[in-house]
């Protein structure tokens, strides 16, 4: 196996169940960082559904195989982008599918710049905790930052929390010396991964922080998903407790 392929997790661009009516999908590698510092990122995607109505957050490549999977759950109506930095798939998606609503956290279109202009008139603001279609099933969290605002959702029927960045558990194994190296000393590796510490940067400790993490802990998530590395299939309570320890032991 090469280092390229030990970084991922494999099956990569089919519906794998989480619990009831949500799936992931474990996408390619991307390479983000500093120029002379860059990562390998997995990626990873969660599927929710509504009915026939699925809500697409954080879309991975839209192959046909994966086309073929989705459209026999049902229909994506929504396609998220959870913070500024999550968006590269998301005009493939669109284009598959022309009747989705695109909702976008704060300053993607900035980030962006110019790879959504095409879809810009599909797309609308995703600020709010509410007066979402999704309501009646996933709860909407914004926490806003300096430089990133990242958009939380819990899936009430099943408890499962998603995140994108908020939380990284790249696993050591996986990673070649410098990446491990990185990791460890961002605070982001397995089995200790936790918020990134240049993401905290972002967020310091603030009284918006702590209030979010308190609103996740009350929700008392059975799971938790992330977009990059290993995520916590189980005791999503206790792994939220770990990770933010830094935060809420003051």
């Amino acid at each position: 196996m090469s280092r390229h392929d030990r970084q991922l997790y494999p099956p990569l661009d089919r519906l794998k169940p989480v619990a009831g009516d949500v799936w992931i999908v474990d996408g390619p590698l991307i390479r983000f960082g500093p120029p002379l510092l860059k990562l390998p990122f997995p990626t990873r995607m969660t599927v929710m559904r509504l009915h026939h109505q699925l809500f697409i957050h954080s879309s991975t490549p839209l192959t046909a195989e994966l086309k073929t999977q989705v459209d026999g759950i049902g229909e994506p109506a929504w396609i998220i982008g959870p913070n500024r930095l999550h968006y590269w798939w998301i005009p493939e998606w669109c284009d598959a599918y022309p009747k989705s609503a695109v909702y976008l956290a704060p300053r993607i279109m900035e980030q962006a710049a110019g790879c959504l202009d095409r879809i810009a008139w599909r797309c609308r603001a995703l600020d709010l905790r509410s007066g979402y279609p999704w309501d009646r099933a996933i709860d909407t969290l914004p926490i806003h930052g300096g430089y990133m605002s990242e958009v939380i959702f819990f899936h009430r029927p099943t408890r499962t929390l998603v995140l994108t960045d908020l939380i990284a558990n790249f696993e050591p194994q996986k990673l070649g010396f410098v990446a491990r190296w990185l990791t460890w000393l961002g605070g982001a590796q397995h089995p200790d991964g936790q918020m990134p510490r240049d993401m905290r940067l972002t967020y310091g400790r603030s009284a918006g922080l702590r209030s979010t993490v308190d609103t996740m802990l009350g929700w008392d998530p059975a799971r938790i998903v992330i977009a990059h590395g290993k995520w916590y299939e189980h005791s999503g309570s206790d792994e939220l407790r770990r990770a933010f320890r830094w935060l809420l032991d003051r």
